[in-house]
This record gives structure tokens, sequence and C-alpha cells, in this order.
């Protein structure tokens, strides 16, 4: 889907839009980078106008004991209920890149029983890094440990430009990189590698799945339950809309009923969410 790529690209540039920050090596600061984008994108890449979700959030939990985080788990919770893992799917840079990643001509990995079992691993992160850790030790978990966006943006880029940042870097970023390395090789054998098994903002809005407005519909009347929707898909779905899918659409293009369609929850011929496709 070209429009869905379009929409990734725009997305990516809206969010890093500040393209001297790239060139100075320097983090805006202006007034909007106190409002969140939907997607993972790193407050400290040079190019960020806005803030990033997952690292507010865990702030906003390392400072909790002073004030509750209510506009950061308002607004995660607006993302969750109108747009899901459409996140995921449309506008989210570092989703974009691994798609990028595994265009390289390479093995591929196909999903099994064993990427779907590994695809829980995520929620774990979610709870550990980006919760208890920020709340129990007053630490961003996941930002300072694991993010390897981050890393890239932020890390990477800064650090290229600034001969202080350069002396200071030690075993903490040696181990950021070496997460980032990890992933981006993965991306190229194994699709969105990132998403699937390590990103807490995916399984974060994962759990909105039931309730997300704009999503992916499947109409009963015209849906033969040949699951080719399912094996097409790259992801760990067991059905169109559940917590794996990243709403991309991708599945029409297997759909010869043309069951599928996306727009928004509550058509009267959608699938009640808690029931498989028909086998």
């Amino acid at each position: 889907m070209m429009e869905r790529k379009t929409i990734q690209v725009i997305c990516a540039l809206l969010y890093n839009c500040n393209l001297t920050g790239f060139a100075k090596g320097k983090i805006y600061q202006g007034e909007v980078k106190g409002v969140c984008v939907p997607g993972l994108n790193c407050y400290s890449c040079p190019g960020a106008v806005a803030a990033c979700p997952l690292g507010s959030l865990q702030s906003a939990l390392v400072s909790s004991k002073y004030k509750f985080p209510y506009y950061i788990l308002g607004l995660l919770l607006l993302f969750g209920v109108v747009l899901g893992r459409v996140v995921c799917g449309f506008l989210c840079p570092f989703g974009l890149l691994q798609e990028l990643l595994y265009l390289i001509p390479s093995p591929k990995m196909k999903k099994n029983k064993w990427t779907r079992k590994l695809s829980y691993l995520k929620y774990v992160i979610l709870l550990m890094f980006v919760i208890v850790i920020p709340l129990a030790f007053a630490v961003p978990g996941f930002c300072k440990y694991i993010c390897p966006a981050g890393t890239l943006e932020g890390g990477v880029f800064l650090v290229a430009k600034n001969e202080m940042l350069q002396k200071m870097t030690g075993h903490l970023f040696s181990w950021k990189m070496f997460i980032l390395l990890l992933v981006v090789i993965s991306a190229v054998f194994i699709f969105r590698s990132f998403c699937r098994f390590i990103c807490p903002l995916g399984a974060f809005y994962g759990l909105f799945h039931k309730v997300s407005v704009i999503r992916m519909r499947v109409d009963e009347e015209k849906c033969n339950g040949c699951n080719a929707c399912i094996s097409h898909c790259k992801l760990d779905v067991r059905q169109v809309g559940d917590r794996e899918c990243i709403q991309c659409g991708e599945c029409t293009e297997s759909c010869g009923k043309c069951a599928l369609s996306f727009g928004v929850k509550g058509d009267q011929n959608e699938y009640e969410d808690s029931a498989e496709l028909p086998k």
C-alpha cells in the first residue's frame, strides 16, 4: 500500500522537521516540545519537535510521587482508544525504518509458534521497564537501558556532533549500541522484529485492540473463513484486528471476497471482537 508508506514518511518528517538540529547537534527546545506525538520518536533526537509518549510516561512515573501524570496518561489513553495499533502501522518512524530494512534481499524468517510466544516479551518489558522500574527506582528503565530508537535518533546523532559527549560515552552507551545493532540486523531477516518482540508502546496500544475506533473490519456476510488474510500477514496475528495486528491493511490484498476494509469500528456486519474468524 503506497498510501501507507507515504503517510509513514510524512509522519517521520513531521516528527523530525527541525533539520538544523541535525547539522548543529542540538536538541530543539521550543514550546511544542512538551506535546507528545503518537509514535515512538526520541525526545533527544536533534530533529524532534515534540516528545515521545513512552519517554514522557516514564518521566512522569519517575516524578509521580510529586504529581500525578494526568496529561500523559490521558493522552496515551486517547491514542489507544481512537487509534490503537494504527499508530504502529502508519504513524511510527521506527516501524518504517524496520520495513525498509526488511526490503534488503536476504533469507526471511517466517512467523511460527516461537515468534508468537516471543511476542509476549514486549508486555513483560512494558510492565517491568516502563512501569515498575520508573516507579520503584526513579529511573526511566526502557529509555535508559533498551530503547534502540533513542540510541539511533538521540545517541548516535548527538554523539557524532558533540566531542564532549564522545568523551562521556561508556559501557551503557556500548550496551545500547549493541541492542541497536541487534535490532537493525534482525529487522533484515524478521519483519518488524522490534515491534513484534520488544516495543512496549506497541504492547500498550495492543491492549486497546477490542475498543479502538479506527481499525480493520471484517464483513461476516462476505467472509468465507479461508484465513488467507492470516496466512498473508507477516505478523503474529491469530485474527484480523487482534493485539498483534498493526492495522496496516496489507491483508486486504489476499482477500478474494473483499471482506476486509479499513474504517471505523461498529459496522453492523463486523465480527464480534471476541470471536475468531471462522475456520
